[in-house]
């Protein structure tokens, strides 16, 4: 006959055993279950609707001058590009913006927290779609406009009023959408 303490003991090493076992096989489900239901990328800014914050930045390049909010006040719509020479889906969306300045498109950028050799560097070796390019090295607009990282691209209307905000680097599949949404901006 067995006693109580040993019964006891011998279902709690069977529990031992089988309850890390049961508790990755959930973890494991609700990782599944989330691959299994994509997030959506939709983010909604606060931002969008509102006018640009007053800023004047000097400028990032030397061939470029610096950016201020005067120059979304002009009637015309512009990309606002948030970049910087680290960022390596900033190299990566270069493609598309080349595009979309060879499309017409006046792109206007805010480099942070950059060094002027290596943004002169990154735009040598990825081309250099921007009209103005502002340095932003304390991120005061950066975060004054709601972005979180880089890259991000905004569209701007002509009064300076913010339309919309792509986050993440622009992929060829966006530039028709950016495209549409510049010439919604201009009404």
């Amino acid at each position: 006959m067995t006693s109580p303490a040993r019964t006891d003991s011998a279902s709690t090493r069977r529990l031992a055993i089988w309850l890390p076992l049961v508790l990755f096989g959930g973890l494991f489900a609700l990782f599944i279950h989330g691959l299994m239901r994509p997030a959506s990328n939709n983010v909604v800014s606060a931002f969008v609707g509102n006018p640009l914050p007053q800023f004047a930045l000097p400028p990032a390049a030397a061939d470029r001058p610096g950016l201020a909010t005067s120059a979304f006040h002009q009637g015309k719509p512009k990309l606002l590009n948030i970049f910087a020479s680290w960022c390596v889906p900033c190299a990566a969306e270069a493609p598309q913006l080349a595009a979309l300045s060879q499309a017409g498109v006046e792109i206007d950028g805010v480099a942070i927290h950059d060094r002027r050799d290596d943004l002169t560097r990154f735009l040598a070796n990825n081309g250099n779609p921007y009209t103005a390019i502002g340095r932003d090295d304390e991120r005061v607009v950066q975060i004054a406009i709601g972005s979180s990282g880089v890259p991000e691209t905004y569209v701007i209307d002509g009064r300076g009023v913010i339309r919309y905000q792509h986050i993440g680097e622009i992929r060829a599949d966006d530039v028709p959408k950016l495209i549409a949404l510049l010439k919604e901006a201009q009404s």
